[in-house]
């Protein structure tokens, strides 16, 4: 990323274009030509203060669906001259203590995930207190105002779960796995409980070791091995899902393997056949709609949501629009 010019050098070159514009249409031509070329460099589009906004999740290491929140944020930060700062620790205790530290920054802004929320409430609560405006984004959406966060921003877990029961129903399938990760992930425990709500067959949870592919293959082929009759295999995000297939495979079995979350390799499986259907939730948009919300509040005491979640999602992806995302989720925005 293109480091930010001074106030100087950009009020200068603003003049100098605004010079160039009077003069002719030569001269308005070069003028266009320098704004478009500032746009492309990924310049600040205000000229607010340079304020500092951390992002503190509850991400393990090499988990993609991160990278795509990100972007977005990222992307955002530039366009509102931010300095976006992002750390992250699947311990809850020690994502409360990242977030003791930003507060101890002062900084501007913190934008947090509550996947464990009650690990995460003195944090949050500090934060309020010290006059740091929070804003939670992807997990967390029943607690975020009683925390006393200003937004949240994301895809209601229940409703995103009910959405995969009613999908479900359509393809007529009847016996589920549902594949959780993570134990302690609140978010995790309500889409797989609001797509048992939904889905007229039978769902079962299987809790796996979502750091140890290895083990969460076996698993998963072991229960498929086991049960001939599950006809659904539904993990809880992008990475997983492969994981999946390469399970079914091995054991034989002719489940449909749906997922939560979408990257390129989802795309690709859906396009190919070996994925049924994906749940997205927007994350680039997430990690963006974060950034912008907080900026509006430090420049303008804006606040979108009216007390109710921001929601993202839930979107279900077929195989029919896979091949659109792909080219999104190839550049890493979806």
């Amino acid at each position: 990323m293109a480091r930010f010019r001074t106030w100087v050098s950009i009020a200068v070159a603003g003049a100098l274009g605004l010079s160039l514009a009077g003069c002719s249409s030569t001269g308005g031509k070069r003028a266009e030509d320098a704004r478009k070329a500032k746009a492309a460099q990924g310049r600040a589009a205000v000229d607010t203060p340079r304020w500092t906004f951390a992002m503190i999740t509850h991400s393990g290491d090499g988990d993609t669906f991160w990278d795509i929140v990100q972007s977005g944020a990222k992307q955002a930060a530039v366009k509102d001259n931010i300095n976006f700062v992002y750390s992250h620790n699947d311990e809850a205790q020690q994502q409360a203590q990242l977030v003791d530290a930003a507060v101890d920054k002062k900084v501007d802004g913190i934008i947090v995930t509550l996947a464990k929320p009650d690990a995460m409430k003195a944090a949050v609560a500090r934060a309020v207190k010290a006059g740091i405006p929070v804003i939670t984004v992807n997990s967390g959406s029943a607690e975020s105002k009683k925390f006393g966060a200003l937004s949240h921003i994301g895809q209601d877990e229940t409703i995103a779960g009910e959405a995969v029961g009613d999908e479900l129903n359509k393809r007529g399938r009847k016996k589920a796995l549902c594949i959780l990760h993570e134990q302690g992930n609140v978010g995790h425990e309500q889409r797989c409980a609001g797509a048992k709500s939904t889905f007229d067959g039978t769902m079962t949870n299987l809790y796996v070791e979502g750091t140890n592919m290895p083990d969460v293959q076996s698993a998963i082929e072991a229960k498929l091995q086991s049960d001939k009759s599950i006809d659904s295999v539904v993990t809880l995000g992008a990475p997983f899902a492969a994981t999946a297939v390469k399970a079914k495979q091995d054991a034989g079995s002719k489940a449909e393997i749906d997922t939560f979350d979408l990257n390129e390799k989802v795309a690709q499986g859906l396009r190919s056949g070996d994925l049924g259907f994906a749940v997205d939730q927007q994350p680039y948009l997430q990690g963006y709609e974060a950034v912008d919300l907080l900026w509006l509040y430090r420049y303008n005491a804006n606040v979108l949501g009216g007390g109710k979640p921001v929601l993202t999602g839930p979107q279900i992806v077929t195989k029919d629009q896979a091949a659109e995302l792909e080219e999104y989720a190839k550049r890493g925005t979806r």
